[in-house]
């Protein structure tokens, strides 16, 4: 089970933000994630399941937080932008736990205004960086403005800034983004667990 909470020092320490998932909730998750434009009337017959518990099963997943929202994932090469960025920033030496929340809260509130094009930015660690951001780009200009618009954070050391572009028109792909593979493995997961019991 994840645990997710207060971060110290290289350790997480918290409470657990899972409960227990029955197998069908599982199997509605999963097939959601595959597709989330799926009927309850669909899924039920899939599932072998009535309609109304498919309906409940979602309702519950949605008020316990497993479903966040219900989304498409576009081809974003065909609606003009030609390369992903994930951006890897460092913090600059050692700050105060005061100084480490006034950034997060000035973090906080520019994400909310923008830039648009950044699609997920989180803390966390490894390869000597302490976060990351996924963005989306029309094109280098784009990407520059991007690095340019880091410049904001005082707390942030942009020496150390690193990323690895992806040119989304490349016609070689191994796994472009989409959920059924995480989908596939939650259901096998959930199955070995219930052979190893």
């Amino acid at each position: 089970m994840a645990r997710f909470g207060k971060r110290n020092g290289n350790l997480f320490e918290g409470v657990s933000l899972r409960r227990e998932v029955r197998d069908i909730e599982l199997r509605v998750l999963s097939e959601l994630m595959r597709d989330s434009k799926r009927s309850d009337r669909e899924l039920a017959k899939l599932l072998n399941v009535s309609q109304p518990t498919v309906s409940r099963i979602r309702t519950k997943l949605e008020k316990a937080g497993y479903i966040k929202q219900y989304t498409i994932i576009p081809e974003f090469s065909k609606l003009g932008y030609k390369i992903m960025a994930i951006t890897f920033v460092k913090v600059k030496g050692t700050i105060s736990p005061e100084e480490r929340e006034k950034a997060r809260t000035l973090a906080k509130d520019i994400l909310r205004k923008g830039p648009f094009e950044v699609v997920m930015g989180e803390r966390g660690m490894g390869l000597d960086y302490d976060g990351v951001f996924i963005s989306y780009h029309r094109d280098y200009s784009d990407y520059s403005k991007l690095m340019r618009w880091f410049q904001q954070f005082p707390f942030l050391a942009l020496d150390k800034t690193g990323s690895f572009l992806i040119d989304l028109e490349d016609p070689i792909r191994y796994r472009p983004l989409d959920f059924n593979s995480i989908a596939q493995h939650i259901i096998m997961k959930k199955e070995k667990e219930g052979q190893d019991t």
